[in-house]
């Protein structure tokens, strides 16, 4: 008998070259995209350690320390969309190589700023330099993964938020307390000069090694081409295929646009308040030394980066979205609310502080694997940006609004705990929505799927 002609022995061998392929477009492609989001996280949040030093200096009150950090998003909502259709025509690597010089340079001029109005100025530019770079790497990875093996990758990419965060803790601490007063300048600027050029540098890098696509990987062979040609027939759209304009309207006048760019806001609330506040929440507990406040900060974040992994192979394992979407959130959101009131233990307010964290971050590869999966082809690009920018308003929101709440009450506990709600709001949003319960069905069909039946489509 033709051992070959085995239909078994043929979806091992099919199963086996496919698995290596994909193993190889990873260790391609996301250890970069990875070290290029950490050094994009920790310019991002290095604010809030900053903040231990600036808020005296620049004479910020709670509020305006608020507003100052989130207005990032402002820049970023406004542009995202433009940034996200424009990798469509001129390419990933072109792309990130701008996001990244630009927000690079500017995230280290703010160490020259010295009122809050500068702050702000800087802020906002900071969120329009980097407008596109996360939904620009999501909506590449849909050129190289299927829909049923992108949480987890989503979710190796998206740990560096985790990872960033477990860095810029003690490093931020290190060099406030230890460079202050180096060469005239405080240590909040040092931090801003030594932690932004490397994104600058680290853009021509990423210009260098990436490919655009599958088609121009010299790193691929032909048949590896075809394979994921094969996979992927529905849920990459080719670069360029539809014209800017008709793809942002397509995206517009989809509803699930506005439904996922909730559950996106939902599931950023907790992990955008903490990233900015929490510097200031374990200073609250009675810790003094920078370095120190650095250091305890980096414990959440570790806990975060093993629950965000794992949690991302389990939804895939299970091909299982939605109610892994929302027991995540729900998590992070009664985590959040519960530390509100252990202000006096500061370790039981740290263990809170974790699972808040882990339940936020660990609920956004699998919101991810979601949108790209239910947005049509056409509106993909545009979609993933709309989403992205609304979603992001809630860094706007939440850090403001727990600041006027703290400065108006002189506690946390009223914004932390409107906060929660808004992430229990969106666990609720997500069981009850029935086109998400149809698309997450649909979905766990693809992972057992035969490589036998994919060729002969």
């Amino acid at each position: 008998m033709n051992r070959t002609a085995n239909p078994a022995l043929m979806n091992d061998a099919h199963e086996l070259r496919r698995k290596a392929m994909y193993r190889k477009i990873t260790w391609r492609l996301i250890p970069l995209l990875f070290l290029a989001y950490v050094v994009s996280y920790i310019d991002r949040i290095n604010v809030g350690y900053a903040k231990l030093q600036m808020s005296s200096d620049l004479h910020l009150t709670d509020a305006i320390y608020g507003l100052g950090a989130g207005i990032f998003f402002v820049g970023y909502a406004l542009f995202e969309v433009p940034s996200n259709v424009l990798l469509m025509r001129i390419g990933a690597r072109l792309t990130i190589m701008r996001i990244m010089v630009c927000w690079g340079l500017i995230s280290a001029a703010t160490m020259f700023v010295t009122t809050p109005t500068q702050f702000y100025i800087a802020r906002f530019l900071l969120g329009a330099f980097e407008a596109g770079f996360f939904p620009g790497i999501v909506l590449y990875l849909t050129f190289w993964f299927p829909a049923a093996r992108r949480a987890r990758i989503i979710a190796l990419f998206m740990s560096a938020t985790v990872i960033g965060g477990l860095i810029a803790g003690p490093m931020s601490g290190w060099i406030l307390q230890n460079l202050d007063g180096w060469y005239g300048l405080r240590g909040w600027q040092w931090m801003f000069l030594l932690e932004g050029l490397p994104a600058a540098a680290l853009g021509f890098v990423v210009y260098a090694c990436l490919s655009n696509s599958p088609e121009e990987a010299k790193w691929l062979s032909e048949d590896e081409k075809r394979l994921i040609r094969i996979d992927m027939p529905k849920d990459a759209a080719p670069h360029g295929s539809t014209p800017p304009v008709e793809a942002a309207l397509a995206a517009l006048r989809d509803s699930k646009v506005y439904l996922l760019s909730f559950l996106y806001f939902a599931a950023v609330c907790g992990g955008t308040t903490l990233s900015f506040w929490m510097p200031t929440m374990i200073q609250s507990l009675g810790v003094k030394s920078m370095q120190t406040i650095g250091l305890i900060s980096a414990v959440p974040y570790a806990f975060a980066a093993l629950a965000m992994i794992l949690y991302g192979r389990s939804s895939d394992k299970r091909g299982e979205r939605r109610w892994h979407y929302a027991v995540a959130v729900a998590v992070g959101g009664v985590g959040l609310a519960l530390t509100s009131w252990t202000t006096t233990d500061m370790w039981v307010s740290v263990a809170l502080i974790s699972i808040a964290v882990a339940g936020s971050v660990s609920a956004l590869p699998v919101f991810w694997a979601v949108a790209t999966t239910e947005l049509s082809r056409q509106s993909t690009a545009a979609g993933i940006a709309i989403i992205t920018s609304l979603g992001n308003l809630a860094g706007l929101a939440c850090p403001y609004i727990l600041g006027v709440i703290k400065q108006t009450t002189g506690s946390m506990t009223g914004g932390l705990l409107f906060i929660a709600g808004i992430m229990l709001a969106g666990a609720m949003v997500m069981v009850g929505s029935g086109s998400i319960r149809r698309g997450a069905a649909a979905l766990r069909s693809a992972p057992g799927e035969k490589m036998a039946d994919v060729y002969a489509r």
